[in-house]
């Protein structure tokens, strides 16, 4: 599949995805449209926003210092001729399972989408687009950017459960409060 991706003639598709792939990295996408649905969401984008960043965050720390580590695997072998060079990114020293750039996408889409879903649809799209650009760059294999995902959205779901058992507890707390004057 990953050679079948790779050797794909669709020379209009490698720089865009190659820039989204880019983009992407240290999780710089997902803070700039965090910083844009903060600043424009009210309090509902201030959440979404936050619970967004915090799930990047506790992804990216267990994909990088937990799983990778683990797993050790080798990235793909860019020697082959037949990837332009305007389709290929700059190849990371880390393992290759899961992708982390998937991962983050699919944590951030999660958590944003739980909170704001009219941007549902159009972050988890972007989050696939981001999830696809690593093996159209050449940089991991489709079963680690599939295996990310799922890593990515588990973790959500966790951040998301935790902020939930948060905000309930403050509301309770906010309650017995209000009762108690």
């Amino acid at each position: 599949m990953y050679q079948a991706v790779a050797r794909a003639p669709i020379p209009a598709l490698d720089r865009p995805f190659r820039r989204l792939s880019d983009a992407a990295t240290y999780s710089r996408l997902w803070l700039g449209i965090a910083a844009v649905i903060a600043l424009t969401g009210g309090e509902r984008g201030r959440e979404a926003a936050l619970e967004g960043v915090l799930a990047v965050g506790v992804t990216s720390a267990t994909t990088n210092l937990g799983i990778k580590p683990l797993a050790r695997r080798r990235r793909p072998d860019r020697a082959d001729a037949s990837l332009a060079a305007a389709r290929q990114a700059r190849m990371p020293e880390s393992g290759s399972f899961p992708s982390g750039h998937a991962a983050s996408a699919f944590a951030f889409g999660y958590a944003v989408g739980r909170h704001l879903p009219g941007l549902a649809v159009p972050i988890r799209l972007l989050a696939g687009g981001v999830a696809y650009s690593r093996v159209h760059t050449g940089v991991h294999y489709p079963g680690d950017v599939a295996i990310g995902s799922v890593v990515g959205a588990g973790t959500a779901a966790m951040v998301a459960a935790a902020s939930d058992r948060i905000s309930l507890s403050r509301r309770r707390q906010r309650q017995s409060d209000d009762h108690l004057r």
